[in-house]
């Protein structure tokens, strides 16, 4: 039996609630959201499979597990001003912002914020400000942020964006080197102390400094 893109979607989010996705507002972004849309053509027929898929300038989109669990540990609400390290192909961008009060995304290859940029406005996403620079230097001239989300492994705690974190803000970010287990950190802001919980093995593409104009 062929299942259609509604068929496979309606599955992959069973998927997600078998695997302890319960946060029913991150699953109704991830029911909303065209995740075809955000992957190469070729790919299509894969938008629901719960797998990281391939997309431009040697990048990839999430596992939609990954994205899920991401955004409910980061437990997002619509007061608040979030900040995403990573815009990739702006499908996670898409899922944060659907559930914050403003979205700030930062990519360093510019063909990917190009695209993603086309996606907001195809979906109608308009709580979402975009910038083209190194993701890793945050954006200090927004901070502080409510909530930050880094969609790349970092080998250690940016601390740059640790203070651009309000006191009692939290941030989930892939800590680890390539090749080497990666876990997704969750960190909260209390005062000047940072709390550290450690919540899930993952492998992510590297955080990495400077600017791509071209891929």
């Amino acid at each position: 039996m062929i299942l259609s893109l509604l068929d496979k979607k309606a599955r992959l989010l069973s998927e997600l609630r078998d695997e302890g996705i319960k946060d029913k507002d991150v699953l109704a972004a991830i029911a909303a959201i065209p995740r075809e849309d955000f992957i190469p053509k070729a790919l299509r027929s894969q938008a629901y499979e719960n797998a990281a898929l391939p997309i431009n300038s040697g990048q990839t989109i999430s596992q939609p597990f990954v994205v899920a669990f991401m955004t409910a540990v980061l437990g997002i609400s619509k007061k608040h001003k979030v900040l995403e390290v990573g815009t990739g192909s702006g499908y996670q961008s898409v899922v944060l912002a659907k559930l914050c009060r403003r979205l700030f995304t930062i990519e360093r290859h510019l063909p990917l914020l190009n695209g993603a940029t086309e996606m907001f406005k195809k979906l109608n996403v308009f709580n979402v400000t975009t910038l083209f620079g190194n993701g890793m230097k945050g954006w200090p001239e927004q901070a502080p942020f409510d909530r930050i989300m880094v969609t790349a492994a970092s080998e250690e705690i940016p601390e740059l964006l640790l203070q651009q974190l309000k006191v009692g803000g939290i941030m989930v970010i892939p800590i680890g080197a390539q090749g080497k287990t990666q876990h997704i950190i969750r960190i909260t802001r209390r005062e000047d102390e940072f709390m550290e919980e450690n919540l899930m093995p993952v492998k992510f593409v590297p955080l990495l400094p400077g600017i791509v104009h071209e891929s």
